[in-house]
């Protein structure tokens, strides 16, 4: 799941969330390691400028300072950002967080990537905006040097020239997954050829097919060796009845009721669904997690 009150935006905070904090980050991430969900995740911004504050809101967390906070006070979920808008930093300096974040967390990272869409924020940072994706791809084969085993990984490239600096920790993970988000058809080839993983963003279950065989496709063509991890967001849920309005859009019933709907997922070809469950308070959030991973998440 994708953690509440670290990104506040319109469309899908819940109200509770504008006035929480670290202490509802802290139980609310407890509570799925707790239930055994896979992985938590956080967002990155770096700044947003007025016309979008309205809809996107201004809070956005740190991924790295957050995630690092809540590995110490979880055991066993995994650490994702989704996504970190890598193009906007050097691979070095990224790397060196996510490295750190890696060993302090005992290898829980996946570094979740994407190419981004504020153009002030590239702006205000000195990145050329227009050419965002060209940076990312780059910036892919920079971080798979820089966060490999090597102490003074290289890299020679375009825009990022280095050698013979040592940067550790190294990371815990011989390897650290690298999921690519984004459902553009540049995002969509990037995952394949690139990434461990692919993070869709708000593809609808009937266009989920289409994306999954275009990613075999291009990974067969092109003979991409190794494991791939294929992700899916899902509607918002509600374990049981709920006594309020949980809107048109959201999944809500009995565990089984829910189990049902969301196996189509897999027969798809997706390998994990990330879950956003509606919730009044962080109690009926936490609660909600819980039964999710007591009577739903079995029957997956």
């Amino acid at each position: 799941m994708q953690l509440p009150v670290q990104s506040q935006s319109a469309l899908y905070a819940e109200g509770w969330e504008a006035g929480a904090g670290p202490a509802d980050l802290l139980a609310v991430a407890r509570a799925a390691d707790a239930a055994g969900f896979d992985y938590l995740a956080s967002c990155d911004h770096v700044a947003i400028p007025h016309r979008l504050a309205a809809a996107m809101s201004t809070v956005w967390y740190d991924p790295v300072a957050t995630l690092a906070y809540l590995a110490a006070a979880t055991e066993r979920v995994r650490l994702l950002s989704h996504v970190a808008i890598v193009g906007l930093r050097h691979p070095l300096v990224t790397a060196k967080q996510y490295a750190t974040l890696d060993h302090l967390s005992g290898g829980r990272l996946v570094l979740g990537v994407g190419a981004g869409h504020v153009r002030e924020e590239f702006e205000a940072l000195g990145v050329d905006f227009r050419r965002r994706g060209a940076v990312l791809d780059e910036c892919l084969d920079a971080l798979r040097a820089a966060l490999g085993p090597e102490e003074f990984p290289a890299h020679h490239g375009k825009r990022y020239d280095f050698e013979g600096l040592g940067q550790r920790p190294r990371p815990a993970q011989a390897r650290v997954p690298v999921w690519v988000g984004g459902s553009s058809p540049a995002a969509v080839r990037r995952a394949a050829l690139k990434g461990d993983g692919w993070l869709p963003q708000g593809d609808p279950r009937d266009r989920l097919p289409g994306q999954i065989a275009r990613i075999r496709e291009l990974r067969e063509q092109a003979e991409v060796p190794g494991p791939f991890t294929v992700g899916a967001i899902t509607e918002p849920l509600y374990v049981g009845t709920p006594r309020w309005d949980v809107g048109r859009r959201t999944l809500a019933g009995a565990p089984w009721e829910l189990a049902e709907s969301l196996r189509a997922y897999r027969a798809m070809g997706v390998d994990q669904i990330q879950v956003r469950l509606r919730s009044r308070d962080r109690g009926e959030l936490t609660d909600q997690i819980a039964a999710f991973g007591a009577e739903v998440a079995p029957e997956l």
